[in-house]
């Protein structure tokens, strides 16, 4: 099909709602590690790895490679039929899982991960009320939805399930609070406190926040956040639960999963993503006391699929034996270099947040005000398209570009990023595209 068919029948026989980048949208054909290619024969630098999936690039022939092999073997059992792939894949897990979490429920994606989460809390703790954070986002069932800290999110509910209220989420750049860190003394983590006293019955099942939001704008919490957040879930009887959807894999630099930077140990995790380097995978990992509390039978007709579960352990494999999260940090450091130049250089990059290989940029109308511009944002992508740079975009506002280009880019990769980033920002109105001296 031309790219003209294929957009004629996107159009036709998809949701209008599944929304699309670009004016003109970019129609994909093919890609290799760190590059993608449209149907007009176009090549891009992908910075973006298909919304923090991408992992260890495109079409990786170390993961392939075993995807094909599994698929000519055995391409589908379910949960009901043991097999290797999912037995080795989940003894993977437990041995690189922080604290004494060893047991998975795999399932298809992070959305069905959290569900599944907060169904084991509440029946663990017998308690029923979860604590969410505004900003967030845990994926687009019912239940996620509802669990989501942002109206966009949650346009689409027709009833919100019930039970889950939102603390104040740690935006220090636009701090709820009109606070300073660190003297705000991270007033907006004891806030999990007074939600918990005033607006549940005082005892919760859980606390579920994503270390770094993902679709937020990569708002990024402070060191202390997390240490104060977790002894407030335990004096109110919930189970800690950190959604790595995005954040785990050696994603944030130097460890497996972002929640272990902040030093807590959470009783859950759930994750998908990077995990399946592109192959639909989640999974919930816990402690196997915890694990054991799950009622009723559980089975999970395409979770731990033999081709995806051998995919995430060759992609676990080939984080460990190319030192990956060494990479996402050395790497990540240098490009988080790159972009805090940008920022001293044009005064509509508000701010520049994220860990590792995962790195934001906010854009502002202006520095002191700090008005989101979202449509230069819009502006910003499209000239980083034009120049053969994919990047994405997030944030409440949608002002925030979102940037996870695989695990293993290197320097050179970086400096032809910031090379467009720069081209691109030059190419905006000097409206909106002001040098730092207007600060």
């Amino acid at each position: 099909m031309t790219k003209e068919d294929i957009l004629k029948k996107h159009k036709q026989y998809l949701f209008p709602s599944i929304s699309t980048y670009y004016t003109d949208p970019l129609v994909t054909d093919h890609a290799s590690m760190q590059y993608l290619w449209d149907t007009d024969g176009k090549k891009y630098l992908d910075f973006f790895g298909g919304i923090v999936t991408i992992s260890v690039g495109h079409s990786n022939p170390r993961v392939t490679e075993k995807i094909k092999a599994q698929v000519d073997k055995l391409q589908h059992a379910s949960t009901v039929f043991p097999n290797e792939g999912i037995v080795a894949l989940a003894e993977k897990l437990a041995q690189i899982t922080p604290g004494e979490i060893s047991q998975t429920f795999p399932s298809n994606s992070g959305t069905e991960a959290n569900e599944t989460a907060v169904q084991l809390a509440r029946m663990y703790t017998g308690h029923f009320e979860v604590v969410g954070l505004r900003h967030g986002y845990s994926g687009r069932s019912m239940l996620a939805q509802s669990l989501a800290g942002q109206s966009t999110w949650r346009k689409s509910l027709p009833t919100p399930a019930p039970g889950f209220v939102h603390a104040l989420n740690p935006y220090c750049y636009r701090c709820p609070l009109g606070k300073t860190y660190p003297s705000c003394e991270v007033a907006c983590a004891r806030d999990v406190e007074a939600v918990i006293q005033t607006t549940t019955s005082g005892q919760i099942a859980a606390f579920l926040a994503e270390p770094i939001q993902g679709v937020g704008g990569f708002i990024t919490p402070p060191k202390e956040y997390f240490k104060i957040v977790f002894k407030i879930v335990k004096d109110y009887g919930g189970l800690f639960i950190s959604d790595e959807v995005q954040t785990a894999w050696g994603r944030t630099g130097k460890r497996w999963f972002g929640i272990e930077h902040w030093e807590v140990t959470p009783d859950i995790i759930t994750s998908a993503k990077g995990l399946g380097n592109g192959v639909p995978i989640g999974v919930t990992l816990t402690r196997p006391e915890i694990a054991a509390s799950f009622k009723g039978l559980q089975i999970s007709t395409f979770g731990g699929n033999p081709v995806t579960s051998v995919a995430a352990k060759a992609v676990i494999d080939l984080i460990e034996e190319d030192r990956l999260m060494d990479n996402a940090q050395t790497v990540g450091d240098y490009y988080r270099e790159g972009l805090e130049s940008l920022k001293e250089k044009y005064g509509m990059v508000g701010e520049v947040r994220g860990m590792g290989l995962m790195q934001a940029m906010e854009f502002v109308k202006d520095p002191v005000s700090k008005e989101p511009a979202p449509a230069s944002t819009n502006q910003f992508m499209e000239e980083c398209r034009k120049r053969g740079l994919l990047v994405g975009k997030g944030g409440l506002y949608g002002n925030v570009i979102r940037t996870s280009p695989p695990l293993n880019i290197s320097k050179s990769d970086v400096d032809e990023a910031i090379r467009i980033m720069d081209q691109a920002l030059k190419a905006l109105s000097p409206a909106v595209a002001g040098a730092a001296g207007s600060r």
